[in-house]
């Protein structure tokens, strides 16, 4: 197989300041398995552990630090809960680009498909949560297809028209999915999540999926996630929202996911503004400290010289105290690519050529 064929593959680009481009292409990182490596029609696509190791995959993006990433993730409570005005409330954070409680947002464009409200209820929400402080980067839409009734082609053409979409909010996943003698069997319900979860991983944004939980209690709060565990199973994570009384002011928040710490946030409602407020967070302490290799290669570019290309060897001369041979380091950045993208805000791109690999870091979105 020829390695520069193995590198040619779309991507989800990302621009000057940390945003989504109009180009979705690159010749420098490949997706996930793809039908390149067939070797005859109808047989398995395998990859090998070097392949795995010389391939550099598109980091997951952050859309709000050690909260939310790029992927489809489920937004769970109670109906009448409060979780429409908390939608609403992530929703403008991140098309505003301000902070959520303390964590850092990473702005970009938001829908948000309400499809149990009207505009009229949606204008009076935002005005009583955010007053006049408004922005262009939210848009809503009260009225959608189904997911197998062109709902992808509605979102297809949405990301189009706004390539710099960092989330869409699907409220509620009821009025998105298809009504059968079936609606509750584990397949079915893993198969429409899989379907969201397929557009979200093609455009590395995130997906919000609003639903609702069962009637009947249980210790394990994502037990009580309304339908079969095939939702949870096919989704990259999710969050429960819960109340011990319907009355009270307090909720508390369990969020789970593939790349991410299980945390446990108690919130408080603001019943004058209608907004949720952090009244405090745990988490499993799983801190992983500084790699020194990421921090050398991290300083090779700043803002004035935000780009550095060249050849393996000529960044190993570039990192004295790295005690790599050329090629390891080059599989050892493929590895940590989302790493050095999440923390560092470079991006790692590497690629053969008639004269040899070329890696190169380009400095994105620069550390605040």
């Amino acid at each position: 197989m020829a390695e520069n064929e193995k590198m040619t593959t779309p991507v989800p680009a990302v621009g000057a300041a940390g945003e989504q481009s109009n180009s979705k292409t690159t010749e420098n990182i490949i997706p996930k398995e793809t039908s390149i490596f067939n070797k005859r029609k109808g047989s398995l696509n395998t990859v090998s552990m070097s392949e795995l190791f010389d391939t550099v995959y598109p980091p997951k993006l952050e859309i709000i630090d050690g909260l939310l990433y790029a992927g489809t993730y489920l937004f769970v409570g109670a109906p009448k809960i409060g979780k429409s005005f908390f939608m609403a409330q992530l929703s403008y954070h991140i098309a505003s680009g301000t902070e959520l409680w303390n964590y850092p947002v990473h702005q970009g464009e938001v829908l948000y498909l309400a499809l149990e409200d009207d505009y009229a209820r949606i204008q009076k929400r935002l005005y009583k949560m955010f007053g006049m402080e408004e922005t262009d980067d939210l848009h809503f839409a009260t009225q959608s297809r189904t997911l197998s009734g062109g709902l992808s082609e509605q979102l297809e053409d949405f990301i189009k028209e706004h390539p710099n979409t960092k989330l869409i909010i699907v409220d509620t996943l009821q009025k998105v999915r298809e009504i059968g003698g079936d609606k509750y069997n584990y397949a079915s319900d893993y198969e429409i999540v899989a379907k969201l979860k397929a557009f979200s991983d093609k455009h590395n944004i995130c997906l919000l999926v609003v639903h609702h939980t069962r009637k009947m209690e249980s210790e394990d709060s994502f037990d009580m996630i309304s339908g079969t565990n095939g939702l949870l199973g096919a989704a990259d994570g999710a969050f429960i929202m819960q109340k011990k009384k319907r009355t009270d002011n307090k909720a508390a928040m369990s969020v789970v996911g593939r790349d991410q710490q299980d945390q446990e946030l108690t919130l408080e409602f603001d019943r004058e503004r209608c907004i949720w407020r952090l009244i405090k967070a745990e988490a499993e302490v799983c801190k992983i400290p500084p790699d020194p290799v990421l921090e050398a290669v991290a300083k090779l570019v700043t803002p004035l010289t935000p780009v550095w290309t060249g050849s393996p060897s000529q960044l190993m001369a570039h990192l004295p105290d790295v005690a790599m041979l050329s090629h390891v380091l080059t599989r050892y950045l493929n590895v940590n690519t989302e790493r050095l993208f999440n923390e560092y805000g470079i991006l790692f791109e590497s690629k053969r050529t008639h004269d040899g690999r070329t890696v190169t870091l380009k400095l994105v979105n620069p550390p605040a």
